[in-house]
């Protein structure tokens, strides 16, 4: 079976096509390099989840020509598997021009049947994670064309939980996520999304402290803010947190310390508190909340922007 364990995006860049790469080094680099161990031989490399992501051939979304798949334990890459595939299926020119495959690149590759038992060895009784659920039912599609049985996994959406992660960000595809958070990436190799959407997966959990459990339960709807206490040190003050609820616990302690909780950044907000131990980390500087506390600063506006560890400080100035 062809496989390999490297991205097309590891000999071109970002600047370059598939087809280029293919011409530069030749179409024989396409089927070298022996399968790594499936998850389930290496109990030291056991994942916590594993990420796929597919690329197609035509409209069609059983027609996979491309399968990536890494997994992922205690935030760090444990393994990945990619190979091209013959979907058995017809190449449309609109598919190649986004992923760069050709009906060429796929002589003497495997089928989808070829490749099942590799997939279903690595992802079933897995929680499996997708950017969308595209690949889902490209799988499920793949299965039932190629007479092979439904793979069955715990599938999580990596856009809804980036969507929960960071909700102010204009929009949640992976490119523009692997931007915002510093991700390598290229689009549209299947190992590269995959490994993109593991590390939004990764990012997601340091960022909010929710565990993978967490984000596999159903979302949790914030409840309404506490009621300020009459009276108290922070008295007067309007808050906007970063990184907890509205009606978390860090929002029922300036409340009860005299603070009205605000849902959002606005320009009555006097305080942008910044939960969690490192308010400088890349996420929280770079958040929308926050940046938009920045501007309303640039424009003379008194917001502060304060860790838990200033308000601490305030507090015991107080």
């Amino acid at each position: 079976m062809a496989a390999r364990t490297a991205s097309f995006a590891d000999a071109e860049g970002d600047g370059g096509s598939r087809a280029a790469w293919v011409g530069a080094r030749g179409d024989a680099m396409l089927t070298t390099t022996a399968l790594q161990p499936l998850a389930h031989d290496l109990d030291e490399t056991t994942p916590d989840f594993v990420v796929i992501d597919v690329e197609t051939a035509c409209a069609r979304v059983s027609s996979i020509c491309q399968v990536g798949i890494v997994g992922f334990r205690n935030g760090a890459e444990v393994f990945a598997y990619e190979t091209l595939v013959d979907p058995r299926d017809e190449f449309h020119a609109f598919n190649t021009r986004i992923h760069g495959i050709a009906a060429h690149h796929v002589v003497g590759q495997p089928s989808f049947a070829d490749i099942h038992a590799t997939v279903t060895a690595h992802l079933s009784g897995r929680t499996t994670v997708a950017h969308s659920y595209f690949d889902k039912g490209a799988l499920a599609a793949a299965c039932r064309v190629h007479d092979r049985p439904a793979i069955e996994t715990t599938w999580l959406d990596s856009v809804r939980v980036a969507k929960r992660a960071w909700p102010d960000l204009a929009n949640h595809k992976l490119g523009q996520l692997a931007r915002y958070l510093g991700i390598e990436h290229r689009h549209h190799d299947a190992l590269s999304d995959a490994r993109a959407a593991g590390w939004v997966i990764v990012k997601a959990i340091d960022h909010t402290g929710l565990t993978l459990a967490d984000w596999l339960a159903p979302p949790r709807v914030a409840g309404p803010a506490p009621a300020a206490a009459l009276d108290g040190p922070l008295r007067g003050e309007r808050i906007a947190l970063l990184g907890q609820p509205r009606d978390g616990p860090l929002a029922h302690r300036v409340a009860a310390l005299g603070a009205r909780v605000m849902t959002s950044v606005g320009a009555t907000t006097t305080i942008l508190l910044v939960a969690g131990p490192d308010p400088q980390a890349r996420a929280l500087r770079t958040h929308p909340a926050r940046l938009k506390a920045e501007a309303l600063r640039r424009d003379g506006g008194a917001i502060r922007i304060l860790g838990e560890a200033d308000l601490d400080a305030l507090l015991h100035r107080v």
